[in-house]
């Protein structure tokens, strides 16, 4: 890999800003989802959320006088089923009965699933520790899932996996959509949550559900979910995989299902059996090992 090629691959200090930024929000919104689903069905709050942010992004576009529509509204279409319609549905349902904790561990383990798929998608070869990698977090996945117990959160887990694998695919098409500039980011980032929000909002009309309960502490939690975890970190895990390849832009999982899992812990008394807590540990370092597989590669 030439000069260049290896510093737009490199992280620079907007990207580390990024990731940081996500470290925190995403993480502790695991237990903010958990608390929003005491007073709403879940289908509801993941079609509130999402087309709510998607309309904060697009009502700036129209602020600003950019470009409205999507320069790619099939791709943008894709997008939006993938890591709207399908992430959110998945991991939001995963919470009813699924500890925070867990599923956040389980659904980050995306940057696994990528390294699977990159290869067909992209090119880009599994190689010496990243195979280390995916053999422990496959391990770990065993440990968590715990597929010779079956409990209530069995279907849980399988939700919160699907969520990390639709969220790869969500990653490969997007690494295929062309980005002229923040503006164009923006456009996508909206259009993909409003367009993606249209299936969930047919299974918050079709599903049965509770009737939603409009206190202090929904509105918080939804706000939350709106402005920052929504809109503002989407666009930025938008930017984020724009400037890297898919094989190490989950680099901020690492840290993300650590916030989860301490949040899980602190506030919602989470306190997972010894097989789940090993499977984690295994998740956790097959994460860490990912940056150094990176670095080894020179990308």
């Amino acid at each position: 890999m030439n000069a260049s090629a290896r510093a737009a691959a490199a992280p620079d200090g907007a990207a580390l800003a990024a990731f940081a930024f996500l470290a925190l929000v995403w993480g502790y919104n695991w237990v903010a989802v958990k608390v929003a689903l005491d007073y709403a069905a879940p289908f509801v709050f993941g079609a509130e959320r999402c087309i709510g942010g998607g309309l904060v992004l697009i009502l700036l576009l129209l602020a600003a006088r950019k470009p409205f529509w999507p320069r790619h509204p099939w791709r943008v279409l894709l997008l939006g089923l993938l890591q709207t319609s399908l992430f959110t549905g998945c991991t939001t349902w995963a919470l009813v009965h699924g500890g925070a904790g867990k599923s956040a561990v389980l659904v980050f383990t995306m940057p696994f699933w990528l390294l699977l798929f990159a290869p067909f998608v992209l090119g880009e070869r599994l190689k010496g520790l990243q195979w280390l990698a995916v053999a422990l977090a496959f391990a770990g996945l065993l440990l968590i899932f715990s597929p010779w117990r079956h409990g209530a959160d069995l279907g849980s887990s399988a939700l919160a996996i699907g969520g990390g694998i639709a969220w790869a695919l969500a990653v490969l098409v997007a690494k295929k959509i062309p980005v002229y500039g923040p503006w164009d980011l923006l456009s996508l980032t909206g259009w993909q949550m409003v367009l993606g929000s249209v299936p969930l909002m047919l299974l918050a009309w079709w599903v049965p559900g509770r009737t939603t309960d409009w206190s202090f502490v929904y509105a918080v939690t939804l706000g939350y979910n709106i402005v920052f975890a929504t809109a503002l970190a989407w666009l930025l895990w938008l930017f984020i995989i724009g400037r890297l390849p898919a094989t190490i832009s989950g680099l901020s999982s690492l840290i993300v299902p650590v916030v989860g899992v301490l949040s899980g812990w602190l506030q919602l008394g989470e306190r997972p059996p010894l097989s789940e807590s090993l499977g984690m540990l295994l998740v956790f370092a097959a994460l860490g090992l990912l940056p150094l597989a990176a670095r080894r590669r020179g990308v």
